[in-house]
């Protein structure tokens, strides 16, 4: 059996953050679902991006579509909502099986949108009833219009994936978000059972920023830090989610069926070679959490990963190490900003050469 399988039962989905009509043509995310329990898939406009340009199965539907459709943006739709709808399907076994908690797939909003609230939650209400899946997560930035956005979502009972979280701050703003829109939909009459959210905290972003500013200073005790910040601001802030959705704060709700928010470890594959290519699985595997991973992570975890309850190993380290970062002036939620800003760019620049590519 797959090392992936045996992640699950420490009770930890793994995620495979890619797609293409390759994979869902070509049978691979099949066989990634049997063989290795994938369980959910994340996409956002950089993948796309790659799936247009490299996956030949686009070529035919693009080029009608440029003679039939003016918009670029509707046409971007055109072509990748139904690979949405293809492997929602491939996992709604999945979704049933797990009654709702897991087998979803993400479709992200237009970065453009970032900045307002308004727009995003009427995209992300379109979006939902296009691809008309009871398992796919809108998925929306956490910048503030992007909090209030997904607070009046979750309060509309819509399943939603908010990203591009890169600090303990951004998380908690979050989470606190999803039961406010949560308390919101149960006061409604809504069924808390039947909404599902996730955060993804990106973490190989967080190294590869501090890792130079710790170079720069280049004392022993700064060198010493250098691959520890991104474990550190996940490891405490999966202390804060148990916190809030495990205390009286949640109980309410919990009783009502609803969920707990689930961290959801993103941007895992490791950036530095100098590191281990499973690190950002290795070390946080742990209840009630997601990982997705690139297919090239993957196939690493499943040679030589270790499988171990690593999530709450070592969280006195990561506070201290935490706070050594501090005592250098690197503040890792002021890091979170401005990592956040360079997501929302990269993302933005992506979702831009599609539109040109459609």
């Amino acid at each position: 059996m797959s090392r992936l399988n045996d992640v699950k039962a420490l009770g930890q989905s793994i995620w495979l953050d890619n797609l293409s009509r390759t994979l869902i043509r070509d049978g691979e995310l099949a066989r990634l679902i049997e063989d290795d329990g994938i369980s959910g898939i994340t996409s956002n406009p950089s993948i796309f991006q790659k799936a247009l340009t490299d996956s030949p199965y686009y070529q035919a539907d693009m080029a009608l579509l440029k003679t039939t459709v003016a918009d670029a943006e509707a046409r971007y739709e055109a072509l990748v909502i139904p690979d949405i709808q293809a492997a929602c399907d491939i996992l709604l076994h999945t979704y049933r099986q797990t009654q709702g908690n897991d087998g979803y797939v993400s479709l992200e909003v237009s970065p453009n949108l970032a900045h307002d609230t308004d727009a995003t939650i009427a995209a992300a209400r379109r979006l939902h009833a296009t691809v008309n899946r009871p398992n796919v997560l809108i998925k929306i930035p956490s910048t503030p219009a992007g909090i209030a956005a997904f607070e009046q979502l979750i309060g509309e009972g819509i399943s939603i994936n908010i990203t591009l979280l890169f600090s303990i701050a951004q998380t908690l703003r979050t989470l606190e978000a999803y039961i406010r829109g949560l308390r919101h939909f149960v006061a409604q009459g809504g069924d808390g059972s039947s909404v599902k959210a996730v955060a993804s905290l990106f973490l190989s972003r967080v190294d590869s920023h501090i890792d130079p500013r710790l170079a720069a200073i280049g004392t022993e005790s700064a060198l010493a830090l250098q691959g520890r910040g991104a474990l550190a601001v996940a490891k405490l802030a999966y202390q804060r989610y148990k916190q809030l959705f495990h205390g009286e704060y949640f109980t309410d709700l919990a009783q009502a069926g609803c969920r707990p928010q689930y961290l959801l470890w993103a941007s895992t594959g490791t950036k530095n070679s100098a590191y281990s290519d499973v690190k950002y699985i290795d070390n946080l595997i742990g209840a009630e959490t997601v990982n997705t991973a690139p297919g090239a992570t993957i196939n690493a975890f499943r040679d030589h990963g270790v499988v171990a309850n690593t999530v709450e190993a070592g969280v006195e380290q990561a506070q201290a190490d935490y706070l050594a970062l501090e005592k250098l002036g690197i503040f890792p939620d002021e890091v979170g900003e401005i990592l956040q800003q360079e997501g929302l760019k990269l993302f933005a620049d992506a979702y831009q050469q599609i539109l040109l590519t459609c």
